[in-house]
Order: structure tokens, then sequence, then C-alpha cells
């Protein structure tokens, strides 16, 4: 199976406030995981987002579970991410996990979370 280093970490829409979920990868009885990060304005409810991870990461090879879920507003214009809400489905996702990964990804962003709904 590919590695799991040439998972994207974060795929999220470019703009505008959308649903995201938390996902962590592993290899069926395996040791190695990883916390990957899925979000757009395309999916409806959060349930839609993972449908549609989960069988492109189990073609890798990898299980999936949903950690949980929020809100993301992505400013690209101003450099700023804003990390909320939650997964009605899935419950809370831990905020400070997400702003950690999306940190690696958009290193020069003022990237912020609250547990506010809104």
């Amino acid at each position: 199976g590919a590695a799991m280093a040439a998972v994207r970490e974060v795929e999220i829409d470019p703009d505008g406030t959308f649903k995201y979920i938390l996902v962590r990868l592993q290899r069926p009885g395996g040791e190695e995981q990883r916390d990957i990060v899925r979000g757009t304005k395309a999916a409806e409810f959060h349930n839609h987002i993972f449908e549609k991870v989960n069988p492109e990461m189990e073609k890798l090879g990898y299980e999936c579970k949903c950690l949980g879920g929020g809100k993301i507003d992505h400013n690209s214009k101003d450099k700023k991410i804003r990390v909320f809400g939650l997964s009605t489905g899935y419950g809370k996702a831990d905020h400070s996990v997400t702003v950690e990964i999306l940190k690696k990804v958009y290193t020069d962003y003022e990237i912020t979370w609250s547990d506010d709904k809104k």
C-alpha cells in the first residue's frame, strides 16, 4: 500500500465556511497512525465527507475512524482559519489537534479555534 506520509494531511476548500471532520488512519493490525483533516462546502452533512474519504483510504489499505467534526471558516485573502462547532453525528473533534495539523500546511496563517457553535 501507499506510504502513510503520501496521504495529504489537509484537504479543505480554499474559502468560506464549511463542515470538516478529523479522521484517524491506521493500518489494520499496525501501530502507525495518522490524523487527517477533510472539509468541504459540498458536504451537507459531516458523514458525506467521511463517505468520500473512507473508500479512498480503504483502497490505500487504511482503516478510517472519524474522531469528530466541526466547522472551518477559511479566509485565504486574510490568511485566517477559524475552527469551531461540532458534528451532530460524530461529536466534536478536538479542535486543538485540528489546528496543529492545519498549521503544518498553512504555515503563514493565523489559525484559531473555539467551542462556539457559530
